[in-house]
């Protein structure tokens, strides 16, 4: 199974795993399954970060080896991925919200988050992930 980690549970898994339902960081470690997190991540982390609404320098700074080191493949944007983001019939406007579930929708990944907007919405597979 291939699992795409919204921006929160990226961040959650790599500061605090607490936040993440214990059955659910079991089977995202199952050897199996695949991890992948969107690169509009990223770019969400670094803009919040600029922003001063996110401490996430640390995560910016080691984000290759993080990535590594967690078994989390990133997966580039790309002109298809943006048009469907776009063009997405979702009266949602956060921008990184689009580009996430355009990514989960052509990866053919279940989201896992615990964003209600994007839960609601149907347009993807969901795993909700808080404890």
């Amino acid at each position: 199974m291939t699992y795409l980690l919204d921006t929160h549970v990226l961040l959650w898994l790599l500061g605090s795993p607490g936040r993440v339902k214990a059955e659910l960081r079991e089977e995202l470690q199952k050897a199996e399954n695949r991890l992948v997190v969107s690169a509009a991540s990223a770019f969400e982390i670094a803009q919040r970060t600029r922003v001063g609404k996110l401490a996430g320098e640390p995560v910016l700074q080691s984000w290759s080896q993080l990535l590594q080191e967690a078994r989390i493949l990133e997966i580039p944007l790309t002109g298809e991925d943006m048009i469907l983001a776009g063009a997405l019939s979702w009266d949602h406007r956060d921008p990184f919200d689009r580009m996430i579930v355009s990514h989960a929708i052509r990866h053919r990944a279940q989201l896992v988050t615990a964003d209600r907007v994007v839960l609601s919405a149907g347009l993807v597979r969901t795993v909700f992930a808080e404890a």
